[in-house]
């Protein structure tokens, strides 16, 4: 299985997903599944901004240009999408075997 390509992400951004956890009181995961972010990631952001050291996270990362951060998008869709294949794939065979004639479950 391919790994997924990591994410960078702006300043504002980061921010923001903190806010979401901080002031508006959603869960890290709640969080995370709003904004398709690892909840970890968010729980560092969330652990940065609490010690006020937010805005040093990913200083040392050079920023995306747009043609990478839309290539980077892709191939996180593209991930996605095989996975949602090969498990649909998993389950035309569970059904068709338990729908073949003389076979019981």
């Amino acid at each position: 299985m391919q790994k997924l390509p990591k994410g960078r992400y702006t300043k504002e951004f980061r921010e923001q997903a903190v806010k979401l956890v901080l002031e508006e009181g959603l869960s890290l995961r709640e969080a995370g599944n709003r904004l398709s972010l690892p909840w970890k990631t968010l729980q560092h952001w969330v652990a940065a901004a609490r010690a006020g050291t937010l805005g040093e996270v990913g200083s040392q990362l050079r920023p995306l240009t747009e043609l990478e951060a839309e290539l980077a998008r892709v191939k996180r869709e593209l991930a996605e999408v095989k996975l949602e294949r090969d498990l649909l794939k998993n389950v035309t065979v569970y059904f068709a075997k338990a729908s073949q004639p003389g076979t019981r479950r």
